[in-house]
């Protein structure tokens, strides 16, 4: 609520005198300068006790106790330009998370597809993108760059089942990646909206306007058309990257109820979602492929690629861990609907620059059914606003 006020330059009391003893605590106010003359209407922005002090006893009133206050002023036309130029700073600062999520993810994509085309052992890829990104937390903890969370056991418990839903899509996603093309894995994942609605209406029991629903035909129908037109086919990637849908989903419904109350970042609460996910992925990697499966993969690579085969790996794990360090600081300031259509146009970034640099046949029978799928992506997008 704005209040109007009338002032006028005079003489300010002098500060009443104390007549007790007691030891009294004064929270330190910045004197505030007002100038010769003001033509525009001043508005009240707070008004609250003076520090501690309930009540001060005059000597020259009978000892009557009076509340000092203290009011702060403000310009209007003053104070809009400095919300306006909040807001621009904002939205520059949006974009600029926007624009660096989109450019290493897509960078990303494009040294995990170099590794798993000379290193097909998806299992040890994705454990190594996940220990590159504790490594750069811990040291970065280490050496105060970045406050270390203060985290209990019961945010660990918590954080348990979102790290394993994490690890499945993670894994899920890279064992795509490595049958099919870059693209056809994430036209596949743009589907991702498809399945939260389906588990939130069927498991959860949350009901959803009509357009929610309508949106999914496009999604679904788009991604059935390209997944039947893809000129490499293989049903191993593409189930792959419908169980990395289903596994996000899961993972994004349990870190809302599990992370309730909590206050972690964005950036310290996906480093520990990857040091808790790469103990649970592991042992898994380990008994699946195995450091003698490794070992001669490796030999393999290096012979074929070269040295540049270990900067492919160290640049797929780095860039894994801070694309999603950037999409989770993002989320800090923006709402989910913005979030979601970020996703969606991150998606149309990775599919058209994979195409263009893998050289990745695409008919237009193909393209119009990834077209379509993203569009009903987006419409879902604005269905849920």
């Amino acid at each position: 609520m704005m209040f109007s006020l009338s002032l006028k330059q005079s003489t300010l009391p002098p500060i009443p005198k104390i007549t007790n003893h007691r030891t009294i605590t004064i929270s330190p106010v910045k004197s505030i300068s007002l100038p010769p003359k003001i033509n525009k209407p001043l508005h009240v922005s707070l008004i609250q006790t003076y520090g501690s002090l309930q009540s001060l006893k005059h000597d020259d009133d009978d000892h009557r106790e009076k509340s000092v206050t203290v009011c702060k002023a403000y310009e209007a036309d003053g104070d809009e330009f400095v919300v306006e130029k909040t807001e621009a700073a904002k939205r520059v600062k949006i974009g600029f998370y926007f624009a660096t999520w989109w450019f290493l993810n897509v960078i990303f994509n494009i040294y995990n597809k170099k590794v798993l085309n000379a290193f097909p052992y998806p299992w040890l890829t994705s454990t190594l993108s996940l220990a590159a990104g504790s490594a750069i937390m811990l040291v970065s903890w280490a050496t105060k760059v970045a406050e270390p969370p203060t985290t209990d056991l019961d945010f660990w418990k918590a954080l348990f089942p979102v790290a394993l839903a994490h690890t499945i899509g993670h894994v899920a996603a890279t064992v795509s990646m490595s049958k099919v093309a870059v693209s056809f894995t994430h036209i596949i994942k743009s589907g991702e909206p498809a399945f939260s609605v389906l588990v939130s209406r069927f498991v959860l029991g949350e009901a959803f306007p009509m357009s929610v629903y309508l949106s999914l035909l496009p999604i679904i129908g788009g991604c059935g058309l390209a997944a039947l037109t893809e000129l490499n086919f293989n049903m191993t990637g593409f189930m792959g990257a419908m169980i990395s849908n289903l596994a996000f989903v899961f993972r994004n419904i349990f870190s809302k109820r599990g992370m309730k109350g909590k206050s972690v970042s964005g950036m310290n609460y996906y480093a520990c979602l990857s040091m808790l996910s790469l103990l649970i992925l592991t042992p898994f990697a380990i008994a699946v492929e195995g450091p003698k499966m490794w070992a001669a993969g490796w030999q393999n690579a290096v012979s074929e690629i070269g040295p540049h085969f270990i900067w492919w790996v160290a640049a797929q794990s780095v860039f894994y861990h801070l694309y999603n360090q950037v999409s989770y600081m993002s989320l800090d300031e923006i709402s989910p609907l913005t979030f979601s259509v970020g996703n969606t146009m991150k998606r149309i970034s990775v599919i058209v620059s994979s195409i263009i640099i893998f050289h990745t046949p695409v008919q237009p029978i193909n393209a119009l059914g990834a077209a379509i799928a993203i569009f009903g992506t987006f419409l879902y997008s604005q269905s849920k606003q």
